[in-house]
């Protein structure tokens, strides 16, 4: 039999120390911050983007139980919570284009660090690549089993058995959608989350419930549980607001600001490198030191010194270059002026050259079309009157043939009448003949017996 573990994706606070971020190095404050972070951009690309609650409520839930298997050091905040977001609106029936994804998060990443918006045309195709495999592997770690069950839909059910008023519902409600921002939804399940948080609500607005018996029993909760989602939720609210930490190591950002820095700073080091002579062992030894920086400040240091060698190389090499051209003489700068003339009109009466021989074919060639098409006409005219003969030909044969068949008929018709009315004289003949003979015979037998 194959099993399939539909809504059992919890842990217990053992295994939330032992995170794969804890063991890459990051305290629990700066994951707590980021899982922050990462549900506030989900939160926020969810309104820009127009989609139900669900669909933010869903993306919020993958991101901490991906985060539960994977590091923030290997994966970028910003880079999965983009990905949460085009799956969950997959996942809800709310679907949003990759592209509309990628420019909400674009101008999120903008406003946020301040930077002009640009257009993503040039890093569209590698961002798209990148969405495509964090969902992959958000997927991979799923087990390809998304299924997700919200406190909001418990939420209702139990406001309304315990007769509350109606201003608890809104404040419930709330409260759902902020524990969302924490750990909560891979420790406990939904109904113990609609339940610490239907009894918080009740001590804001200080509205009694049910203890004896106690109400949460009824819920199957317990009240250890519910006290600890309210902590969670207080310890959320005395937070100040979440912002991005760079933990990771290859961090796909959605703005080019920082990467054309990094690439600048990384060329200034390789062209001072290269400038800097290798003349002594002491002018090694700080090269080999810092080669392998390990803090910001050892990288801008390090910077700053090459930028210095470059100034100076450059300085040397104007020196140099004033000096050489105080020592030469005009004549050569003559002939230097002149040769320049001289390979400017060659080149000059060469273009004319190429330009008039291209003038000239493509001359040849409209006159070359212009025929073609006058050969077309005429033969189109030629057809077209082949084809006018032909119809006329065929109108005359048929009228002909129809004038004949009408005379065939005609003559038919006439000899028919001229031998009936042949048989019908004849047959008068006889019948008098007869009538004349018998008159004939009976004048006979009288005169007879008269004798």
């Amino acid at each position: 039999m194959i099993y399939t573990a539909i809504d059992t994706f919890y842990l217990s606070d053992e295994q939330l120390k032992n995170s794969p971020s804890r063991k890459d190095g990051i305290d629990e404050e700066t994951e707590t911050t980021l899982r922050i972070y990462g549900c506030d951009l989900i939160q926020e690309s969810g309104i820009l983007l127009k989609l139900p609650q669900a669909v933010m409520a869903t993306g919020q839930v993958l991101f901490h139980r991906f985060y539960c298997k994977k590091s923030f050091a290997r994966f970028d905040v910003k880079r999965v919570a983009s990905s949460c977001v085009w799956l969950a609106s997959k996942l809800e029936e709310s679907p949003r284009k990759a592209r509309q994804v990628l420019i909400v998060f674009h101008r999120m990443e903008c406003r946020r660090e301040n930077l002009p918006i640009e257009h993503l045309d040039k890093k569209y195709s590698e961002l798209k690549m990148d969405l495509s495999r964090t969902e992959r592997h958000l997927l991979k770690e799923m087990g390809f089993i998304c299924h997700v069950e919200h406190p909001h839909k418990f939420i209702s059910n139990y406001l309304a058995t315990l007769e509350t008023p109606p201003e608890l519902r809104q404040e419930a409600w709330n409260l759902a959608n902020d524990s969302l921002r924490t750990t909560l939804c891979v420790r406990f399940k939904s109904e113990v989350v609609a339940c610490g948080v239907v009894y918080a609500a009740a001590r804001r607005f200080q509205v009694p419930l049910p203890e004896d018996p106690p109400w949460w029993k009824a819920f199957d909760a317990e009240k250890s549980a519910i006290d600890e989602v309210c902590r969670v939720l207080a310890h959320l609210y005395s937070r100040p607001k979440a912002k991005y930490i760079p933990v990771c190591k290859d961090a796909v950002l959605f703005t080019s600001s920082n990467k054309s820095w990094d690439s600048q700073s990384q060329a200034v080091l390789k062209e001072g490198a290269r400038n800097t002579p290798v003349s002594n062992n002491d002018t090694i030894t700080p090269k080999m030191t810092s080669s392998a920086p390990t803090n910001a400040e050892s990288k801008d240091s390090l910077i700053k010194q090459a930028l210095d060698k470059l100034l100076e190389s450059k300085r040397v090499d104007d020196d140099d270059s004033k000096i050489v051209l105080t020592e030469g003489d005009g004549r050569e700068d003559t002939a230097a002026t002149r040769s320049k003339a001289e390979h400017k009109t060659e080149a000059s009466g060469e273009r004319s050259s190429k330009d008039r021989e291209r003038d000239r074919r493509d001359m040849e060639r409209e006159k070359q079309k212009s025929r073609d098409r006058e050969r077309r006409r005429d033969s189109d005219r030629e057809r077209d009157r082949d084809e006018t003969t032909t119809t006329e030909r065929d109108r005359d044969s048929k009228a002909k043939e129809r004038i004949h068949r009408s005379k065939d008929k005609a003559k038919d018709s006439g000899g028919h009448s001229d031998k009936s009315s042949r048989h019908h004289s004849s047959r008068d003949r006889d019948r008098e003949y007869h009538a004349s003979y018998s008159s004939r015979e009976k004048d006979r037998h009288r005169h007879h017996s008269y004798a």
